[in-house]
């Protein structure tokens, strides 16, 4: 299964943007999806994930400021991320848990200009 994340790109500060994440093949189902980032030389941070039923988490420095949804049907989940921030760039990626197997995507950079 590979996962093809976009949605990535340069906005100013207190913009938005939607991030996107697909499954190659709908026949496998995550029962965890989730999204990680990773600024230059730290580490890769979980930013929020969501299990099938739909429970959420997110990391406290995104709280009240991102949301992460998902399309069962398309297998496929979103990131919708609102008063976006300069320490909010880094490169987004996405994981899917498909029965014990971790997934990972490519990876699409976000770029917050002040």
């Amino acid at each position: 299964v590979q996962l093809q994340a976009s949605g990535g790109g340069l906005v100013q500060a207190g913009g938005s943007l939607r991030l996107s994440c697909a499954a190659s093949e709908s026949r496998f189902t995550f029962n965890v999806a989730a999204w990680y980032r990773q600024a230059p030389g730290k580490q890769r941070d979980l930013v929020a994930h969501i299990t099938r039923s739909g429970v959420t988490t997110y990391a406290d420095s995104v709280k009240g400021r991102f949301t992460i949804s998902k399309d069962n049907a398309e297998n496929t989940v979103y990131l919708q991320m609102n008063s976006l921030e300069p320490e909010d760039t880094a490169v987004y990626y996405c994981n899917f848990i498909i029965v014990t197997q971790s997934h990972w995507g490519q990876g699409t950079q976000v770029t917050v200009s002040s």
